[in-house]
């Protein structure tokens, strides 16, 4: 067998892409698995759809992040459809798991990764490279965030709504008016447990039909949440607004009424602080008369 090439990089692209810091919201379903099959062999034909306990994993992952670049700073935010899959020629390798064993991080194979179905973003340069670098379906879109923070009260409530949006002529964002979908996660009170997950497989399939496999790193873990303890049902709130977007049309789809199964977050930790003044006394009050 042939051994294949790397997938090109092209310019102005350099990788590996370094993020200067990272937050993340996701939320699994686990879901009936005959429709995301079909999804699938859509999107993705080399890949089959992971099942835990029966069921298929559907994910959404809401990103926001910094990077630096050799002519300033970019802040991103995005969200991803997912389908957590393997590549069929590999299925002999998987182990057996429950879905909370996946979500902390068991599979150290990596090959149970997140095919991504739709990724909607708001920079017009990051939806050109996953394109081009990774074969992300991406497109145009704009957020409205309320997220967890320390510049903020306390609290670990996340609220995203996602809007459909344009790229202009000029390469910038045309924002439009309808909205894709609405998600709050209430995970205040919860107790997390660390979760080892990365590297995060993202698989892509190219214009050529190519299955390829990009691994993200992240360099702290994750912290998971299982909401299928009774009364948590309520903490995940998902509202899609169906239209001739395929986002809305196939996450409503998929999901439906399912309640979801965990949610998992990460947050950069700071690398400054600036404090809080003080009063320094003045000349006079020092016994120093003025000249």
């Amino acid at each position: 067998m042939t051994t294949p090439s790397l997938p090109p990089v092209p310019e102005p692209f350099r990788l590996p892409f370094h993020y200067g810091a990272l937050h993340q919201l996701g939320v699994d379903w686990p879901v009936d698995p005959g429709p995301v099959r079909d999804l699938l062999a859509k999107h993705h034909p080399d890949l089959s759809a992971a099942e835990f306990e029966g069921r298929a994993l559907v994910s959404l992952n809401y990103q926001l992040y910094y990077a630096q670049y050799p002519f300033g700073g970019g802040v991103t935010q995005e969200i991803e459809y997912n389908v957590i899959a393997y590549p069929t020629a590999d299925r002999d390798r998987l182990p057996r798991l429950t879905y909370a064993q996946y979500a902390q991080g068991w599979d150290q194979t990596k090959l149970l990764g997140i095919a991504r179905i739709h990724v909607v973003c708001d920079n017009p340069f990051a939806i050109r490279a996953g394109r081009e670098l990774y074969a992300e379906p991406k497109h145009p879109g704009w957020f409205e965030v309320g997220l967890p923070s320390l510049n903020g009260p306390a609290g670990e409530t996340w609220t995203v709504r996602c809007n459909a949006a344009g790229i202009g002529p000029d390469d910038t964002l045309d924002r439009g008016r309808a909205p894709l979908l609405d998600i709050t996660a209430v995970l205040d009170g919860l107790d997390p447990v660390p979760a080892n997950m990365a590297p995060v497989t993202g698989y892509g399939t190219d214009p050529d039909g190519r299955l390829l496999a990009g691994p993200m790193n992240v360099y702290q873990p994750y912290r998971w949440y299982d909401l299928t303890a009774p009364g948590h049902a309520d903490r995940i709130r998902l509202t899609v607004h169906p239209g001739e977007e395929d986002p809305g049309r196939d996450v409503g789809a998929l999901i439906g009424d399912a309640p979801a199964a965990g949610a998992w977050t990460h947050r950069s930790a700071p690398v400054a602080a600036h404090n809080r003044p003080y009063y320094l006394p003045s000349r006079q009050a020092v016994g120093h008369e003025p000249a």
